[in-house]
């Protein structure tokens, strides 16, 4: 591990520490493997488990083509989630906290088995997934203005910020993953529209995904994950006072709350 990665790591520590954003990591790490980012990634993640915090998922990002071509990628990229990042139906959340928010509209699956194996099939993902609900996520940016490329957002943990789940569970029998819709409004005005198609094609395949890279990287999905498989549209900006509500149709709806 180079002495640049360390950097990197340290500098989009301090900045979450600090609730001040940072300059960009990519001048660090360089932008021509992205296996750097995910050693930045990994040295913070290991910080927070020593601080305490539980891995409790993962979180699937870039799933969207259009995404992937503006950032120059053929992949989506992974981040960590953990327990902290979990905001309860009800509660509000911090926009400083999470720091330059944007919310998401997606489909979380909570996972009943462990998938400990990189030859996975997406019969594996149907036969593995206990349940599927709404999720907001509420993607935020240690670096400054959101100035970010493919090598930035990995490091920071896929710009992960925090998270609310529907409570309205359903078998994956239950509902057509790929044809349903989603619109997402802030303050009662449509923001996000959206369908299952969006991710990857289908949130299995970016399960899928998921599932194999974990268990490569020796970090496997495990029964009581929660999965979030990406974005069913397009991202939209928060401000505190905001109520967003995500409707997608077979899961329900899942409201965030914002504040200072």
């Amino acid at each position: 591990m180079t002495d640049s990665i360390r950097t990197a790591a340290d500098r989009l520590w301090r900045a979450a520490e600090s609730k001040e954003p940072c300059a960009p990591v990519r001048d660090l790490i360089g932008e021509l493997e992205i296996g750097e980012a995910y050693q930045v990634q990994e040295i913070n993640t290991a910080r927070r488990l020593e601080a305490g915090r539980r891995l409790v998922g993962r979180k699937t990002g870039l799933t969207a083509k259009a995404v992937q071509a503006q950032l120059g990628v053929e992949q989506p990229d992974y981040g960590m989630l953990f327990d902290d990042m979990d905001m309860p139906l009800g509660s509000e959340i911090s926009v400083s906290a999470v720091m330059q928010p944007k919310v998401e509209a997606e489909i979380a699956f909570i996972m009943g088995d462990d998938l400990n194996a990189d030859t996975l099939t997406s019969a594996d993902i149907l036969a593995s997934v206990d349940y599927a609900v709404a999720a907001i996520e509420v993607v935020g940016s240690r670096v400054k203005d959101w100035d970010i490329r493919i090598h930035d957002t990995i490091a920071d943990n896929a710009s992960s910020g925090v998270f609310v789940l529907g409570d309205a569970p359903r078998r994956l029998s239950e509902i057509n993953l790929r044809l349903c819709g989603m619109v997402m409004e802030r303050r009662g005005e449509p923001v996000s529209v959206g369908a299952g198609v969006a991710c990857l094609g289908s949130p299995v395949t970016a399960c899928l995904w998921l599932a194999k890279v974990m268990a490569r990287e020796g970090r496997p999905l495990v029964n009581g994950d929660i999965v979030l498989t990406g974005a069913l549209g397009p991202m939209a900006g928060v401000e505190a006072g905001d109520a967003v509500t995500a409707r997608i149709n077979g899961l329900g709806s899942v409201t965030a709350f914002f504040t200072d």
